[in-house]
């Protein structure tokens, strides 16, 4: 399994830490990872896509990469600006997006916001936002505010060596994931502490809720506001918080789009790379 090569980008925000596959002048596509996932979401499907430039980033407060600034809030829309700053650090005026999950999202926001830029969409596990009702607008913001000001200076989670922590990845709240792709995405989302042990490298940012979320309206306007060609890729069962019929639904919205279901999990691009790559296919090489 190749590992990439390390990458460091230097954008507005301060350093972006990447893994790039593939050289120039191949296709070239930018790899979004999850929420407190990291680059290494690539590193199993990488090697069986060949034939392009791949540039899989730790987004702002993942991995390797620099934190948002004091009071800053980790809003898709941030997260579009610091994408499209990557994008211009290397040169690159318009190129295809892969992302998963949270990464999906933000991607489907960038191919709507700026179809001059981005050639090609393909979306893991996600597609658009996760919609929130009118009604909970509110005490959503409330939660939101409350849970910031508490947050002060917190501390991430330390464990005395990696394997607690492979284990508490493993066992993920809100998604669980296989013990390889635990390690691979634990190795490279801790970093070692001076007293000994290690803790985690993400923002405890990362961890509050979203202060406002668009309504299933927005949502839907949004995805059909994508313009370039799009394949979606899910895994059977859905989410619960994606449920059927609502992510098909989401889907027949995109113009140029299509949808694939496979066996699998959450994380099936790491757990079933192979599959994943057949089913993506020649997308990233065909003619825009």
């Amino acid at each position: 399994m190749s590992q990439g090569r390390e990458t460091a980008i230097d954008i507005a925000l301060g350093r972006i830490a990447a893994l790039r596959w593939g050289e120039s002048g191949m296709p070239r596509v930018l790899a979004l990872h999850g929420w407190l996932d990291n680059a290494a979401s690539f590193v199993p499907l990488a090697p069986h896509l060949p034939g392009i430039d791949l540039v899989a980033i730790d987004l702002p407060g993942h991995g390797h990469s620099a934190h948002l600034p004091p009071g800053a809030d980790y809003s898709f829309a941030l997260a579009m600006h610091n994408v499209l700053d990557v994008a211009d650090a290397l040169g690159w005026e318009r190129f295809a997006l892969l992302g998963h999950s949270m990464g999906a999202g933000i991607a489907s926001l960038l191919a709507a916001a700026c179809p001059q830029r981005i050639a090609r969409l393909l979306a893991i596990e996600a597609l658009g936002a996760l919609p929130e009702s009118v009604e909970n607008t509110v005490p959503r913001l409330r939660d939101a505010v409350a849970a910031t000001r508490a947050l002060g200076g917190k501390r991430l989670r330390t464990f005395a060596d990696l394997e607690p922590a492979i284990r508490a990845r493993v066992n993920g709240n809100v998604v669980q994931v296989g013990e390889d792709a635990a390690r691979l995405l634990v190795e490279r989302g801790v970093r070692k502490v001076e007293t000994g042990g290690w803790e985690w490298s993400s923002d405890p940012r990362l961890t509050l809720p979203t202060m406002v979320r668009m309504t299933e309206e927005q949502v839907r306007a949004l995805i059909a506001g994508i313009e370039c060609p799009t394949r979606v890729i899910y895994a059977d069962p859905p989410q619960p918080y994606l449920p059927e019929p609502r992510r098909s639904e989401h889907a027949a919205l995109l113009p140029r789009g299509e949808m694939i279901v496979l066996s699998g999990s959450h994380h099936l691009h790491m757990e079933h790379p192979a599959e994943v790559a057949a089913a993506i296919g020649d997308f990233f090489h065909a003619a825009p």
